[in-house]
Order: C-alpha cells, then structure tokens, then sequence
C-alpha cells in the first residue's frame, strides 16, 4: 500500500513538474527590435525601401520564419523629419544581438542591397536608432491582426509611455498586466500587435505597445468604447494608478507593400 501511495504521489508530482515547465515555456516572454529610420527626401526613401523589401526582409526570413512589420506614419508627406519602422520579434535575446552578424554573413544579403555601399555625400537616411523591447508577462507573444479591409486604410497605432520614475513605470506596467488593462484591449476587440517594456532606448523609463484597426473609423469608434468602458473607469480611478505616465506619443502608422503584416 505504502508503496503504491508513493508511486501516486511521484506520478502527481512529476506531472504538477512537467505541466509547471510546460505553461513556463508558452509564456516565454519574447523580445523585439523597432529600427526606426529617419530620412528627408524621396531618393532616401526609395533607397530604404529597396534594401528593406529586396534584402533584409528576406534575409530575416531565411534566418526563421518570424514576421516582420514595416510602417510609415501617414504624417510621413508632410513631416521634414520623415520615418520607416521595422519591427523583428525574437523569440530569445541571444537571437536579437547576434542578428547583424548573422545578417552579414549572409553573402545573398549583402549582394541584394546597394544600401552598403551608399556614399558619405548621398547617405540612404540622416539617423538611425534601435530600441529594445521585452514583452509583457500576460503578453508574451505577439499576434498578428486580424484586418479585414484594404490595406491601405489600416491604421497601426504605436504609443510610448514614460513615467517620471521608475517606480511610476513599474507602477504603469503593473497597470497593464496585473491591472488589468490588457484584458480591456482584448475584450474591446483592439487587434494589439504587442505590449512590451523598453529595456534599451533614447527614451527610458519607458514601455510601447501596438493597436491594429480596420480603417479611421473603426480606430476612433474603439477608442470611445474604450474612454466609456466601466472596468477602465474604475482601473483609471484606482489611487494606486495614478500619475504613472507623465509623456505619451502616439504615432498612426501605414504597413508599407512589403510588410509582412
């Protein structure tokens, strides 16, 4: 008897283990890199675009089979200081820093792209910088959206928050995860992308998500839902949440041709 107790005992909790590891390894927090490519003119512009669809999309493809986006604000025509994000998930860091030498070694890369050999007097851009991200706890992955209309009137809508302290930005975060406000954006059918902290970047503390919406309409009839919804009236009100973002930026976003999303 004693021993068939013992059997039970280590067939429950070998399997309470392997279930523990199993729900542990789904929720792998993922990493991203936003490249985000500031540029003036149209010459700029199409050396970018040539590089990113004919090269380093490919390249990334070939590397795994992990989607890319690529977007331009729709306020890129009138903007001087114009914009191209690409946005790569990773599924471990170590993927993430030991993608540009993987990159170069890649001669079908090299080749594909004139970008390398642009000169010093006609650079392909006038400034480029990287952020690094790690998703959230409840939002270890990211999803692609589920958009029904052309692809041209889609809106993806990129916001920043930073708070004023750490402490608020551990505070914001908490607001989203444990908080509760993710389940809002789920619930409300918002298409996110993803939601993940800044571990690196010009602007820190700070943390970034990704909405997706069919067209305008569709962006700001979500967003009065939203403002309306009872569960966000009471989290917003919670003394506990308050003044934990002190600058937010929102940039409305357009997938480009190439975009894999």
């Amino acid at each position: 008897m004693k021993k068939y107790t013992t059997a039970i005992l280590l067939f429950v909790t070998g399997s309470f283990v392997l279930s523990f590891v199993a729900n542990a390894k789904s929720r792998q927090r993922e990493y991203y890199q936003i490249t985000v490519y500031h540029f003036a003119t149209a010459e700029q512009e199409k050396k970018l675009d040539a590089y990113l669809s004919a090269a380093y999309l490919p390249a990334i493809h070939k590397l795994s089979n992990r989607k890319v986006g690529v977007f331009k604000p729709f306020a890129n025509d009138t903007a001087a200081d114009k914009l191209i994000y690409i946005i790569v998930p990773f599924k471990k860091a170590e993927q993430l820093f030991s993608l540009t030498s993987m990159l170069l070694k890649d001669r079908d890369f090299v080749l594909a792209s004139q970008y390398f050999d642009t000169s010093y007097k006609t650079p392909a851009f006038s400034r480029m910088e990287n952020i690094v991200l790690q998703a959230f706890s409840l939002a270890p992955i990211m999803k692609l959206p589920n958009l029904k209309s052309n692809r041209q009137e889609r809106i993806f809508e990129l916001r920043s928050y930073e708070s004023a302290t750490e402490k608020l930005y551990r505070n914001k975060v908490e607001m989203f995860n444990e908080g509760g406000e993710i389940e809002i954006f789920s619930r409300l059918n918002f298409n996110p992308v993803f939601y993940a902290e800044v571990i690196a970047g010009s602007r820190m503390p700070n943390l970034m998500y990704m909405t997706s919406f069919e067209n305008k309409a569709d962006r700001d009839a979500h967003w009065k839902s939203f403002s309306a919804d009872d569960k966000w009236k009471k989290l917003s009100a919670m003394s506990n949440y308050q003044h934990n973002v002190s600058k937010s930026e929102v940039k409305f976003l357009r997938a480009t041709d190439y975009s894999d999303y």
